[in-house]
């Protein structure tokens, strides 16, 4: 059996479209941050990463350009997704001496060519080998959920760039479905609403504003409101608008709807003995996209089965993929080893 010593301080990393997590071996999760970059135009120079260059998007001038390197759960930008990734792991590295083992979270249906990409950027950051795990198995070990037995357990994880949905069982994924359909689709359909009906233009960071502040997908006890700012299309001059959460549901419908039929199509494929420990355990949400207000009573109105949230749901892959790095003797195989050493 395989053990890691802890010398190397080995690194567990959920690099996602909208943040990224790093989980350094007996330490815990030690690194959150927006999964954004700002580089100066022309020298290419790395000026700021996470937090710092998230402030920069859609602020920033001519000579500076903010980007997020990550889309749909996947490398868009190589280089730079590999500069903020080194960046990131110097925050938290204690040593160059030694290079540490990593665990890298992946969408389920995430091609060899995007793996690939993913292996290269760690391995040039200073990985001696690159270890990863399908982001609802993670998922599912972050929220305690317990995999290895014969009783099925369905996970649906939201995030950023994707929803990811699998049906696990005996330490293994039995079936999995993966969209391109998150937090950015749900963003988009505000921005395009908000255009439509008010001639307002809104930026990435507004809209999430607004999603986080009044989002539902459920009828809520007390409909929230709230204003955003942005600029005016007819006039191009700056205006405000109140909108409530019952507009914003309306906003948003087709992406919630579209990961909800995926949700329902998994079940469809479910093999049936399977299907009767669904309906007995339920179904558990995690990632960012589970903080919507009411998306667990939504499911269970549509699909008729128990939905739960997980505690933490942000964490909970990042927490899952660290739990592999502390116990890699026990969970060893649910990872999948870079095949090229």
């Amino acid at each position: 059996m395989t053990t890691w010593p802890t010398l190397g301080r080995d690194l567990a990393i959920d690099l996602g479209t909208a943040n990224t997590a790093i989980h350094v071996r007996g330490r815990g999760v030690v690194l959150e941050e927006p999964s954004v970059v700002a580089v100066e135009v022309g020298t290419g120079r790395l000026i700021a990463a996470g937090s710092r260059a998230k402030e920069m998007l859609g602020r920033a001038p001519g000579t500076i350009r903010a980007i997020r390197p990550l889309r749909d759960g996947v490398v868009s930008d190589a280089d730079e997704t590999e500069r903020m990734l080194r960046w990131f792991i110097d925050q938290v590295r204690r040593t160059r001496l030694i290079r540490p083992r990593m665990v890298l979270c992946v969408p389920s249906e995430v091609t060899g060519v995007e793996r690939r990409a993913l292996e290269d950027a760690a391995t040039r950051c200073g990985a001696r080998r690159v270890y990863m795990i399908e982001e609802p198995m993670a998922a599912a070990i972050g929220a305690g959920l317990p995999v290895y037995e014969t009783a099925a357990n369905m996970v649906v994880d939201i995030g950023g760039g994707t929803t990811d949905v699998a049906v696990i069982s005996l330490g293994g994924i039995v079936t999995s479905t993966s969209v391109r359909i998150a937090g950015d689709e749900i963003d988009e359909a505000l921005i395009n609403h908000v255009k439509s009906e008010y001639a307002l233009l809104l930026g990435e960071r507004s809209a999430e504003d607004i999603k986080v502040a009044v989002g539902s997908v459920f009828p809520l006890r007390q409909e929230l409101t709230t204003r955003l700012r942005g600029r005016d299309l007819t006039t191009g001059l700056p205006k405000t608008v109140e909108v409530g959460s019952a507009e914003v549901r309306r906003a948003i419908e087709i992406p919630v709807l579209q990961i909800i039929e995926m949700v329902r199509a998994t079940l469809d494929v479910c093999p049936p003995e399977l299907s009767g420990d669904i309906i007995d355990r339920g179904i558990t949400l995690t990632g960012g996209g589970a903080l919507l207000r009411g998306l667990d009573e939504r499911m269970r109105h549509e699909l008729g089965v128990p939905v739960h949230v997980a505690d933490d749901p942000l964490r909970s892959v990042v927490r899952g993929a660290g739990r592999c790095v502390d116990e890699f003797s026990s969970l060893e195989r649910v990872l999948v080893g870079d095949q090229r050493r």
